[in-house]
This record gives structure tokens, sequence and C-alpha cells, in this order.
């Protein structure tokens, strides 16, 4: 029988979001607390290890924030466990005084336009996946016996994504790119990476550091038409108000100042275009037609992109959208389809059907409010919701009266033959990458395959 202080909570999803809650769990003081942290994949951090660019490798700084947490004895960690196949969502009630959902936005948003399913036509998320090792990306078809790129999207993927192709190969081989990435850009041959905002500058969603390091590459210029810098009133207004914004412009109109300088690649900034299609040669990308747009403002103040009917066409042979991740639905929690995330309110999920509380059920990070913001804004996002999960264990109690024992997992996993990954395991993974990146003067040489992390636990 359990006391009233004992409070089991397990939390699907070790990115960011799910460690930042259980961070906030372990630390109060109210109530003794035991998590178990799930992770389809055997290595853990999400994003930050997957999604962050490797050239940017101080970000990952963060992860010592996670290890601090996973460190401490009443957290576990369960990898290469899939939630719905592995642990169902019957088995985590029957175990757990709470669940918490933590498992991001992991798909992306389409175009929409005539082309998108030819060859050569992708997500950037799946590019980003590719060049950081992600096992299910390993071997994706990436043909970059190309000239021209266009990346679709002014946010700070795909500005990662286009700095990626630009970047010279000495530059990656000091990151902890994976292997194939780095042996596949090393053969590349693209020179012109077109980076394409619908909108204007004032609108685009990437950071200062993000655009500023565009004027510091060792082999590419960037390329601003001045003319598209230019701002309408309202546009104006944004950039008055918004630091961020401002000091883009100033940036951009310094980068159109410089203008060409006769490095061997180009990343070409446009905004006010969209693509309409995408054209095609022999099933694969050959060009992308654009229309221009102008801006006009919403009853909400919104800024909407107007096509214009003036067209362009830019010779292309691939095409990385990158205009939103989206979630996806989890097997036996609610889901809402126009903003792919989970229905909540202050992290407590509810039942869309009967706008009604699912019980002793939560959610944090993208899978709750949509993929806004930077990592760190996971943080409070988590401590939202950890709020919410104690308010109702402190009114309604833990849950469970009767648990079924620290163990019970465990022992449920091995009969079912699963083979799940510890942190201990992991920081046996772990070495072995520090170890092969220090022999070859990167931060860490990546393990890229499942089973290859696996045979490391095994030894």
């Amino acid at each position: 029988m359990t006391t009233n202080n004992q409070l089991s909570v397990a939390i699907i999803g070790a990115g960011p979001a799910g460690f930042y809650a259980a961070g906030s769990l372990t630390s109060q003081k109210e109530f003794q607390v035991s998590v178990d942290i799930f992770d389809r994949l055997p290595a853990p951090y999400g994003l930050v290890r997957y999604g962050v660019a490797p050239d940017h490798e101080k970000i990952r700084n963060v992860i010592r924030i996670y290890q601090k947490t996973a460190a401490n004895e009443a957290v576990r960690f369960f990898g290469n466990v899939e939630y719905g196949t592995d642990i169902t969502h019957e088995d985590l009630l029957a175990s757990y005084d709470r669940i918490m959902y933590a498992t991001g936005a992991p798909s992306d948003r389409s175009l929409g336009i005539p082309g998108e399913d030819l060859k050569g036509s992708r997500s950037a998320t799946e590019f980003v996946a590719w060049y950081n090792g992600h096992p299910d990306y390993v071997d994706l078809d990436l043909d970059l016996d190309i000239e021209s790129v266009v990346v679709v999207g002014v946010g700070n993927v795909a500005i990662d994504v286009a700095r990626i192709f630009a970047r010279s190969i000495d530059e990656l081989s000091k990151t902890d790119m994976a292997d194939h990435a780095l042996e596949s850009l090393a053969k590349s041959k693209v020179k012109d990476i077109y980076v394409i905002g619908r909108r204007g500058p004032a609108q685009a969603k990437f950071t200062n550091p993000e655009i500023r390091e565009f004027g510091q590459l060792e082999m590419a210029d960037a390329v601003v038409s001045a003319a598209e810098l230019e701002l309408d009133p309202a546009s104006a207004a944004v950039c008055a108000n918004d630091r961020t914004a401002r000091r883009n412009l100033e940036i951009l109109n310094g980068l159109a100042e410089t203008g060409i300088t006769g490095k061997e690649r180009r990343v070409h900034f446009r905004f006010l275009v969209s693509p309409v299609e995408i054209y095609g040669e022999g099933g694969r990308v050959s060009a992308v037609k654009l229309e221009r747009n102008r801006l006009e403002a919403t009853d909400s103040g919104y800024m909407k992109a107007v096509g214009t009917g003036e067209f362009e066409t830019i010779e292309a042979g691939m095409v990385l959208r990158s205009v939103g991740y989206r979630g996806i639905p989890l097997p036996d929690v609610p889901f809402e389809s126009r903003s792919a995330t989970i229905p909540n309110e202050a992290g407590r999920i509810k039942d869309p059907d009967s706008d009604s509380f699912v019980p002793r059920e939560y959610v944090a990070g993208w899978a709750k409010r949509g993929p806004t913001g930077v990592i760190g804004t996971n943080k409070a996002d988590a401590v939202e919701t950890v709020k919410s999960l104690l308010d109702d264990v402190q009114r309604e109690g833990p849950g469970l009266n009767d648990r079924p024992g620290d163990d019970a997992v465990v022992e449920l996993l091995r009969r079912r033959d699963i083979r799940f990954i510890s942190y201990q395991d992991w920081s046996r993974i772990e070495a072995i990458e520090l170890e092969r990146g220090e022999a070859s003067g990167r931060p860490r040489v990546k393990f890229v395959h499942i089973d290859e992390m696996l045979a490391v636990c095994a030894e």
C-alpha cells in the first residue's frame, strides 16, 4: 500500500521537455517522487542530439543539466522502448500514478504544391536528422551531385541547413557531424543555396547570431537584394518595436552592401516570394516556380503574404521545406489535428469530445504547445505542467493505491524481450563516442545504428 507522499511518474520522451519535467519533479519537496523516462531511441536528449546543428556545439552544453537529472537516483531512463508497441498506455496506467507525454513534433508540414513528391524534394527535418546521425535517416537517399538547392523557410532550421551546405568540409570535419554525411558533403557540387521567405525580412524567424554567421563563412558569400529589404509601413513598425527584427534587418543590409566577393559558393536570401510549383525532369526536381508576394495586414494585425501574379523560376536539383514541425497522434491519447498537439490546459490533457480532463495524464513541450521557442523555452513549459500535476496530486491523491513495485516495468520489458537501454548503458555508449572523437580531433564520433549501440551494452 502506498503512502500519501509517494508519487510515481512515467515520462514518454527523453528530449528537453522530458528532462526539464523530470528535473522539476525531483527538485520539489512535497512528494517522494520516482520518475521513469522512456524513449524510442537508445540515446537520450532528443533534438539536442539530433536537431542542433553540429557546428553549434555550444548549444549542446544544456545536456549537462540533463545529466544531473539523469544522475538522480529517483530517475531512470528506458531507451530503445517505444510507447504503444513495447509498452502500452494500459501498462503505464497500471504502473504509474501519473503519465506525462513529451514526444515533441517529429513530423513536418508540407508545402501543398504540385511537384512536392518529386525525388529531391524533402523536408529539412529529414536532412537535419541525416547529418546529425539519427538512426532512422542514416540511409536517406540524397543526391548532392547538383549545383543548386532551394530551402523554403526563414527560421533557424532553414538557416542551419543553408549554412551546412555553405560550409567547407574542413569546417564540418571539426564537428560531430555523422561520418556518412561528412563523406557525402565532401563530394557535394552545390554552389548556390537559395533561402526562400514568403514574407519580408521583418517577419523572418531566424535569430541575430544565426544570420550574422553568413558574413563570416570561409567559402560562401551571402547574396541579398537591397530592394527586397525595403519595408512597408507596417513592417517598419514591427522593426521599430522588435529588437531582434530590427537587428536582423541591419545585418541583412550589411550583407547586401558587402555583396559577392568571389567565394566558391553563394547563399541567396530571398524575401516576399513563395514556391507555387516544383518542376521535374525524369522524376527528379529540376526547378522551382516562385510567385512574388505583397503583405496585407489582417484584422488581428498578422501580416499575410498575398500573391501578386508575378512569377520567376529558379533552377535547382533539391528542395528542402522548412515550414514547421508537426506533432503526430499517439495511441490512446487525445490529439487535435488542426494544431497537431495534444489538447490541454496548462499541461492537463483534455478529451476534445467531452471537454473534460483526462485523469492522471499530462503533456509538456512541443506536443503541448506546438513547435515554438528555443530549447530553453521547454523549461518554463515543463514547470507549468509539473505544477498542474502536483496541484492535482495534492487535491486528489497520487492515483494508485497499490503499486506493482519499482522492478515491475523492468520485468515486463524483459518478459517481452525488449532490450532496453539504461542511463548506465547510455553512458558506456557515450564514453566510446567521446573517445573516438578525441582520437580524431572532434567532439565525438556518433554511433548511428541502433544495433551497434546495443552491441556495446552487450559486451
